[in-house]
């Protein structure tokens, strides 16, 4: 079809940023659902250049699906959008397949067009069983009931900010293809401050960074990180389901410019044998009436008793949430103490060896930081553990023999995680043995040792990588 026959949105990179940013000071404001889908649905029939709506949601593991609708056919069934959920892993089995999904209308966002195509907006859902109730294997429903809960019950408001890791490699499909070719090939090996400002990681942070502002990420920092081809590009704490949609969105955006960019953006935890392996170090606060609640001058580190009894209780049950936080057979070859491996089942200020650190900061900015995560992680899963386990608790008060370290392959963490009865206690057993069995599934496809050479199979069968055709081969 013709250019000129076209006629669809594309919106400039600053009114983007305007657009997207008013709508998150509309979910940050709370501000109720039907007051938003009205304003959206207002929105969508009277602009006539948008064609679909690609709507968003995140199975079990973490990884994102978005299925787009037509725009006319959405604004008519978006109280009726059905999905084939046993096609998904982790999800409904075969004889219950068919689920439900509702438009979170508070999560909606503008696109760049020149990277999502023009005349399309995004918005994610919610995932629903066939009578309309939540499905429990939706991590981000799970995650979003228990902040409103916290805030309507003990006005709390849970921060998160994720400090995203990842490697820049040559070539498109670079995962996909490592079967062929056994290697990674860098983009650069100039490390940590040392790219200069045009070679190809700096111009593809410069250009994520770019998309990221323009959808409301309030950008902080972006540099090359310590692995060479290593990036990451932090901005500013959000509410914890906002904090844990945009850690889908920056892995979707890196992705797709990468691919335009004839590269892949890889989140996996370590793909380069001998170098430092990525991570997403989260950053926790809770905040009531606007006061930082982990802050208090006069306690050690400054870190409120609030914030520390915090810190206890995630570092109670770190054995059990493993699994949770480091969720693939690749991501124990980053928890090696020999690359600053967040291993140790401990709390600092400066150890960075540490599963917790407490940073430097200040009345505003109190926060702790969790740093053996995994970029592969459910971030939804994640961030609803971690809150649930430092605001209540695990019950068991139970107080550490020494040192204690997590587990340095994903069977013993599979172990930890089933045996614990605190697990069942977050996710409920049917959801707790549909997570072991996807895990178990990718496990025991791939060697029980690690070994110090990164194996075809634990990159191919990657949850993330999602090679298909190779997974059915199997």
């Amino acid at each position: 079809m013709s250019a000129s026959l076209r006629d669809f949105l594309e919106i400039t990179y600053d009114e983007l940023e305007e657009l997207n940013l008013a709508v998150k000071q509309q979910r940050s404001d709370r501000v109720p659902l039907e007051q938003l889908r009205e304003e959206r649905t207002r929105y969508l029939t009277d602009e006539r250049r948008i064609k679909a709506v690609s709507v968003c949601f995140a199975d079990l593991e973490g990884r994102l699906h978005m299925l787009d609708y037509d725009k006319k056919f959405l604004l008519s069934s978006d109280t009726n959008l059905t999905f084939d959920g046993s096609s998904i892993r982790g999800f409904s089995r075969q004889t219950e397949s068919d689920l439900r999904l509702a438009v979170d209308w508070s999560a909606f966002y503008w696109l760049p067009s020149d990277v999502f195509g023009p005349g399309k907006v995004l918005v994610f859902g919610d995932v629903l069983e066939r009578d309309g109730t939540p499905y429990g294997a939706d991590m981000r429903a799970r995650l979003k009931a228990l902040t409103q809960q916290l805030y309507e019950r003990d006005g709390l408001v849970c921060n998160a900010a994720n400090e995203i890791e990842g490697f820049l490699f040559k070539g498109r499909s670079a995962e996909q293809r490592f079967r062929e070719t056994d290697r990674f090939e860098l983009v650069s090996t100039g490390g940590y401050y040392h790219t200069l400002p045009n070679d190809p990681l700096r111009m593809f942070i410069d250009s994520a960074a770019e998309v990221q502002r323009a959808m409301a990420f309030n950008n902080e920092k972006d540099h090359p990180e310590v692995a060479p081809s290593q990036f990451e590009m932090n901005y500013s704490y959000a509410e914890a389901t906002i904090a844990a949609d945009q850690v889908l969105l920056y892995k979707l955006i890196c992705r797709q410019l990468a691919h335009r960019l004839d590269m892949t953006a890889s989140f996996l935890p370590k793909p380069v044998t001998g170098v430092n392996g990525s991570g997403m170090h989260t950053n926790l606060s809770v905040m009531r009436d606007g006061t930082n609640l982990f802050y208090d001058a006069t306690c050690k580190d400054e870190l409120s008793a609030f914030g520390w009894q915090f810190v206890n209780n995630i570092l109670e049950v770190g054995q059990d949430l493993c699994l949770i936080l480091n969720p693939s057979v690749n991501a124990y070859r980053r928890l090696d103490p020999n690359y600053e491996a967040p291993n140790q089942i401990k709390s600092s200020a400066s150890d960075r060896s540490s599963m917790i650190r407490i940073p430097i900061f200040n009345a505003k900015s109190a926060r702790i930081e969790v740093r053996s995560i995994a970029p592969d992680a459910n971030p939804y899963m994640a961030i609803y553990a971690l809150l649930h386990s430092g605001l209540q608790g695990s019950g068991r008060n139970r107080t550490p023999s020494g040192l204690e370290i997590l587990p340095d392959n994903i069977f013993d963490a599979i172990e930890h995680f089933r045996s614990s009865a605190y697990t069942t206690t977050l996710f409920g057993a049917a959801v707790k043995q549909r997570f072991i069995e996807t895990k178990l599934a990718s496990a025991e496809r791939c060697p029980r040792r690690l070994g110090t050479v990164i194996k075809r199979a634990e990159v191919q069968f990657h949850h993330e990588v999602t090679n298909q055709q190779l997974w059915s081969l199997f």
